[in-house]
């Protein structure tokens, strides 16, 4: 399930996007602080163009998808997707929860924004989520 994005997830955010796996396979590989985290953040909640939703799995919070760029007139926009790592290892669910969080960003670009073509940035090393975002 995705719902929209608060400020009371705006830590776990930081958290799960400095874990260091999630940061190998991301654009920007930097330790994030949190100073230049609230700055994105702040800049996130007031852009209609960006759109962070928080993914649960079971209700718990487990995972990040952004989508940006969006242009509502043309149907497309761009997006990424990160989870809870640790949180999803832990409790054995983190293939699945990758599985899902893919769909239900498909799903909610299809069904919530009305999109017509979803675009994502993903690097060479991560094989993975290139072949699976070419089958999605």
């Amino acid at each position: 399930m995705l719902r929209v994005a608060t400020d009371e997830d705006r830590d776990r955010v930081l958290a799960w996007r400095n874990h260091p796996e999630v940061r190998r396979v991301s654009l920007n590989q930097d330790v994030i602080s949190p100073d230049d985290h609230a700055r994105w953040w702040q800049g996130l909640m007031a852009d209609e163009r960006r759109l962070l939703l928080i993914y649960e799995r079971g209700g718990v919070p487990g995972g990040v998808v952004t989508f940006f760029d969006i242009d509502r007139d043309a149907g497309t926009a761009y997006y990424g997707y990160y989870l809870d790592n640790a949180g999803l290892e832990e409790r054995g669910e983190l293939l699945p929860a990758w599985i899902q969080i893919q769909r239900d960003a498909v799903k909610y670009a299809d069904n919530e924004l009305g999109l017509q073509r979803l675009d994502a940035d993903v690097l060479e090393i991560n094989e993975g989520v290139r072949s699976f975002n070419d089958r999605m």
